[in-house]
C-alpha cells in the first residue's frame, strides 16, 4: 500500500506519525510519502524580495518540518520519500495523492468540530471532500 503522509510539523502531526509507526504494518511492501505543503506568500513579497529569496524560504521552512519527521521515521526503519510543495494544503495533498498513486491519506486534525472547521476552516475537511481515495484523520 502506497500511503500519502500529510504533515505540518504540529502536534497533531506528531500524532499521525506515531500511528503509523505504531501500526507500520499498514505499510509492509509499501511505500510512504511524507508530504508538507506551504502556503504561497503575496505576489508583492516575491517581487520586494526577489523569486530567489522566496524559493529559498520555503525550502527552509519546509526542511525545519520535515528533517524531525524524516529521522523519526528513518530511526523506525520505513521506507519513505519526502516532498514539499507550495499553495492551498488541500488542493495540493490531493493533488500530489493522485501524481504518487496513494492508496491513503494520513494526516493529523485538531479535532476543532463542526463550528471550528466552520469558523476556521479546515485542511482536513477540505482533503475529505476532494479526494478519491480513503482518508485517515487521526486525533
Amino acid at each position: 500500500m502506497k500511503i500519502l503522509l500529510a504533515v505540518d510539523g504540529s502536534d497533531c502531526t506528531k500524532k499521525a506519525v506515531a500511528y503509523l509507526v505504531n501500526h507500520d504494518s499498514m505499510l509492509e511492501g509499501g511505500e510512504l510519502v511524507i508530504l508538507h505543503v506551504q502556503p504561497a506568500l503575496p505576489p508583492r513579497v516575491e517581487a520586494f524580495v526577489g523569486h530567489a529569496r522566496v524559493k529559498e524560504f520555503h525550502e527552509e521552512e519546509a526542511a525545519k518540518v520535515l528533517a524531525p519527521i524524516e529521522e523519526f521515521v528513518r530511526r523506525h526503519g520505513l521506507a519513505y520519500h519526502a516532498r514539499w510543495a507550495v499553495g492551498r494544503p488541500a488542493d495540493e495533498i490531493v493533488k500530489a495523492s493522485v501524481q504518487e498513486q496513494a492508496h491513503l491519506i494520513v494526516m493529523g486534525t485538531h479535532g476543532h468540530g463542526v463550528l471550528g472547521r466552520a469558523l476556521l476552516g479546515s485542511v482536513a475537511q477540505g482533503v475529505l471532500a476532494k479526494a478519491e481515495i480513503p482518508v485517515l484523520l487521526v486525533r
